[in-house]
């Protein structure tokens, strides 16, 4: 009690540098896999996925970013294990925060793609397990969280096979196939439209004090979907057949119709990853910045302070637009070759699945879920179009995330603790 009312500012002021630190590393590593198929696809070029992420990330985090922060802020640990002693939460968010941010940076300079949720969870549960005690982790849910970084690649892998395969049906393998992309290809961006909004409506803006009935949400979404399909159904009258480029492949003028399409489901994408992942970087973040203003009461719920949103979504942006190139290599290009069909498969399917996820409060990895939607595109092709050493290599990255937050936490909770106390 008497640490927090004497070292309050020290530890707001820290709290703020880690909190942008661990943003800045979602950014370079996380938002670098969301922005990757639309690079990888040759839809966008870097700079213009970069400026979608800016506008859009920053969009999601405060919009519909507060469910998934509440959950990292008061589920994992259980606050009344702490009540005497809300100076161990301070310090054990802390050292998750500085943790989480060093394991990104590594991620990233090795072009890892990571995710973000394993190294903050990770490092709460280790610093809570290790620091406070065993009992003093919610360990259910825990588990659910564990369960949806499963579960969540499964889905998005399953959604983005399907997609990619009613692409095929309707468009790749018709007697006309650019005719049949300007016809159907409206209807998938409405699809994009439709979706995003109906999850901002219904769970995002809560926090905001807007609150819809589903109904309501249900029509506003289907307005929204109509206004973006309308927007693309003009983009796509400026794409004609190119003769030339047809014959070099046969499907050239098509994909430029699904680079039209590729340019909302990067919209998607950035916006369904703002608004699961910056609860990552500000969650921790929230619970220091409650307990210190509180004078070290340790609530069960707080008000989410708009500007730590505003700070984490700050954070995100420049992390990707610093460091963000490395791993936009590693997701666009060298898991399964991206077209800008594929690759609107893949962003559509993970976009749905964070959206939703990201609406139920349940912090999924984003880059899970992406690498599952890429992994069931190339499959809707066959083995032979995914380069498995790539698959491999990420694989026993994402499995070594889990114990090095942990094992940087408990460093530093002790290193916070020795400081201080």
């Amino acid at each position: 009690m008497n640490i927090i009312a004497q070292y309050g500012d020290i530890i707001v002021i820290l709290a703020c540098v880690f909190g942008f630190f661990m943003a800045w590393g979602v950014g370079a590593n996380d938002v670098a896999n969301a922005m990757g198929t639309s690079v990888g696809s040759k839809a966008l070029t870097l700079k213009q996925a970069i400026l979608i992420a800016i506008l859009f990330e920053f969009a999601g985090a405060y919009l519909a970013g507060g469910a998934v922060t509440a959950t990292i802020r008061k589920g994992i640990i259980d606050p009344a294990m702490l009540s005497g002693t809300p100076e161990l939460l301070v310090f054990g968010m802390l050292s998750a925060l500085l943790a989480a941010g060093i394991w990104l940076l590594i991620a990233t300079h090795y072009g890892w793609p990571v995710s973000t949720t394993h190294s903050i969870v990770g490092a709460i549960v280790g610093f809570a397990a290790v620091g406070i005690s065993v009992d003093a982790v919610n360990w259910s849910k825990v588990a659910s969280i564990a369960a949806s970084w499963v579960v969540s690649p499964l889905i998005a892998g399953f959604f983005a096979f399907f997609l990619f395969r009613s692409v095929q049906k309707l468009i790749l393998d018709t007697e006309d196939p650019f005719k049949n992309a300007k016809r159907y290809v409206p209807m998938y961006i409405f699809m994009v439209g439709f979706i995003i909004s109906m999850v901002t409506f219904t769970k995002g803006l809560k926090h905001i004090g807007l609150h819809l009935s589903f109904a309501n949400s249900a029509l506003i979404s289907i307005g929204f979907g109509v206004i973006t399909m309308l927007v693309g159904i003009i983009m796509l009258r400026k794409v004609k057949v190119d003769v030339a480029a047809d014959r070099d492949y046969h499907f050239a003028s098509v994909e430029k119709a699904f680079g039209v399409l590729m340019m909302f489901t990067a919209c998607a994408m950035a916006f369904a990853h703002g608004s699961n992942d910056v609860a990552n970087a500000v969650g921790p973040l929230a619970a220091i910045v409650g307990v210190v203003s509180s004078g070290g009461q340790v609530a069960q719920s707080s008000a989410m302070p708009v500007w730590i949103l505003l700070l984490g979504g700050a954070g995100i942006v420049a992390g990707l637009v610093m460091y963000g190139h490395k791993v936009i290599a590693t997701v666009g290009n060298n898991i399964t070759e991206l077209t800008p069909s594929r690759g609107f498969a893949a962003t559509l399917a993970a976009a749905a699945t964070v959206v939703v996820a990201s609406g139920t409060g349940l912090p999924i990895s984003t880059t899970h879920t992406l690498v599952g939607a890429v992994l069931g595109v190339g499959l809707a092709r066959g083995l032979a179009a995914l380069n498995l050493r790539v698959v491999g290599t990420i694989f026993i990255s994402w499995i070594i995330t889990l114990p090095a937050g942990a094992a940087l936490a408990i460093m530093f909770f002790f290193m916070f603790k020795g400081m201080f106390v």
